[in-house]
């Protein structure tokens, strides 16, 4: 799978440096163009003349290069990159990539590349354990990059433990596995829902929630990168979408979502409906801003049209995905929801988890499918639990 795949390999400056060479050498040999960025004191342990030679190109590692006087650009080396290589990776780098310190070229190219980002960490085991490595570690598992975990074994120090580089053959496996598992969701066409919907008063105001639509955004990239051609119908929000395989149809009520539903699904293979859809919208709206008075304004809510139960009609062979925001009796309402909708699996959060929920990074999610069979998870990131469902939606889509 790395046949043709661009990789940007970072090292830095660890003893395990050396066995760059490796990884070059296996790379290339399976197809893949390697270009190489050095952070400067990788250089007192490996030349660059030796990766230039194994990879066929030249080694970046000073943002300006006197030789030809041009700029070493890390914004074209990001986007350039199929994925992005740390490794080895010292303590130093880790906290600078966790902390957005870009005081190098190497870094500067992680803060630019709109690829996967892997690293694959080299240290001595004391500074591996340290509460403040494995904390920079878990924040940058939680925005998605993936790591290559270090092994045991002695180490420079002549002690024994963990903080060994992987194998070089690990990670180039690793990689090859990610970019094997991209196409895993090739061939299929999802529809995401995400967001709030705003259902109008008068001119200026609206009844809404306070869906951030980053659970919903998040679905539709993992969808995406593992293949499958995504259409995210989106309420109102300030995010963007990365991948180019997602078509965004922006909404903003529940019943421009109703409509863009029931066109798009019955050319899906399957739709995740993580929107906040209000389930009331005022009866009578105004043309113009209604003025204040001394008397009580009263409206009138009238229910919307439920997306979830008219999917639920037209499924047929279709994979249809539901989410349940309960604050009591969690199991048993998002089971019976389960049931009423037609959902083949739905996601349950709780308003008693903290952390979870609307306007967080993080989410705690259950999974119940349809033998009622249910499945807890950890509380993560929502780019994290994204993954969780997203492997459980393509296991239901496997012939």
């Amino acid at each position: 799978m790395l046949g043709g795949k661009h990789i940007l390999l970072g090292v830095t400056g660890s003893i395990a440096a050396y066995k760059a060479a490796n990884i070059v050498r296996m790379l290339v040999t399976q197809g893949a163009e390697v270009k190489i960025v050095m952070t400067p004191l990788a250089k007192q342990f490996i030349t660059p003349l030796t990766l230039a030679t194994l990879a066929k190109n030249p080694i970046y590692v000073d943002f300006f290069n006197p030789e030809n006087g041009e700029w070493n650009s890390h914004v074209s080396l990001g986007m350039w990159a199929d994925a992005y290589l740390i490794a080895p990776a010292t303590a130093n780098t880790i906290g600078k990539m966790a902390n957005g310190i870009a005081d190098n070229l190497l870094l500067t190219s992680y803060l630019s590349a709109k690829c996967p980002v892997f690293v694959a960490p080299a240290m001595d085991l004391d500074m591996y354990a340290h509460p403040a490595t494995q904390r920079n570690i878990e924040t940058l598992k939680n925005i998605g990059v993936h790591f290559i975990d270090a092994e045991d074994g002695e180490l420079a120090s002549g002690l024994v433990g963990k903080g060994r580089l992987a194998a070089p053959e690990k990670i180039v496996e690793s990689l090859d596995c990610f970019f094997n598992g991209q196409n895993s969701l090739a061939g299929k066409k999802i529809m995401v829902t995400a967001g709030p919907t705003y259902e109008k008063i008068d001119a200026v105001r609206f009844i809404g929630n306070y869906s951030s639509g980053k659970m919903g955004y998040a679905i539709a990239e993992e969808c995406a990168n593992r293949g499958a051609e995504v259409i995210l119908v989106s309420g109102p929000v300030s995010l963007t979408v990365k991948n180019p395989s997602i078509r965004l149809i922006k909404v903003e009520s529940a019943h421009e979502m109703f409509e863009v539903c029931n066109k798009e699904y019955p050319r899906c293979n399957a739709a995740v409906l993580s929107a906040a859809v209000a389930d009331f919208a005022p009866q009578n709206v105004s043309d113009t801003k209604i003025k204040r008075k001394d008397n009580n304004l009263e409206i009138t809510l009238k229910p919307t049209e439920d997306i979830a139960a008219s999917l639920g009609k037209i499924k047929e062979n279709r994979v249809l995905v539901g989410f349940a925001l309960e604050k009591e009796n969690e199991l048993k309402n998002a089971m019976g929801k389960l049931e009423r909708k037609n959902f083949d699996f739905i996601v349950l959060n709780s308003m008693n988890d903290k952390g979870a929920g609307f306007n967080h990074d993080t989410n705690k999610i259950t999974i119940i499918n349809r033998s009622k069979e249910v499945k807890n998870f950890d509380l993560k990131s929502k780019v994290m639990v994204a993954k969780d469902i997203v492997d459980e939606l393509e296991n239901l889509l496997k012939p």
